[in-house]
């Protein structure tokens, strides 16, 4: 990874920090059903009976998000090889927030993990559209 100061630092910060924030799902395509069901009660759910079809898209939601996980991890690594797709990753980032925050209003859902989450996205997104602006292309 080649040296970074300035804003390409904090570029490649808040890249890595959406790498983490989506990684952090490949434990959903690992963990037991019932480990699951108890981590994602312990973020507010009721009990859920198992179901193969919920199995199944447990560890399919999982897996899709640990790879946006790796795609902005491979934006961090090479930030100007692909310049480009970072103001879109930015902005993909700040939809999905819009899209939490629409949703979880009209579930009335209670702040933990609800903010979080959305702010997660708003911020990580905000702060890659931002940094990304001076990135230039070799």
């Amino acid at each position: 990874m080649p040296k970074c100061d300035g804003p390409a630092a904090f570029l490649r910060l808040f890249l890595g920090f959406a790498a983490f924030a989506w990684g952090i799902s490949v434990v959903g395509v690992f963990l037991s059903w019932s480990s699951a069901v108890d981590a994602l009660q312990g973020l507010g759910a009721q009990p859920i009976a198992y179901d193969r079809m919920l199995d199944y898209w447990l560890r399919m939601a999982s897996g899709a998000f640990a790879l946006v996980g790796c795609w902005y991890l491979v934006l961090m690594i090479w930030p100007r090889k692909f310049a480009a797709a970072i103001p879109w990753s930015g902005a993909l980032m700040l939809a999905e927030g819009l899209v939490l925050l629409f949703h979880g209003i009209r579930l009335g859902l209670p702040p933990f993990p609800f903010y979080g989450d959305t702010a997660a996205c708003f911020l990580g997104g905000g702060g890659i559209l931002y940094f990304s602006r001076g990135l230039v292309t070799p």
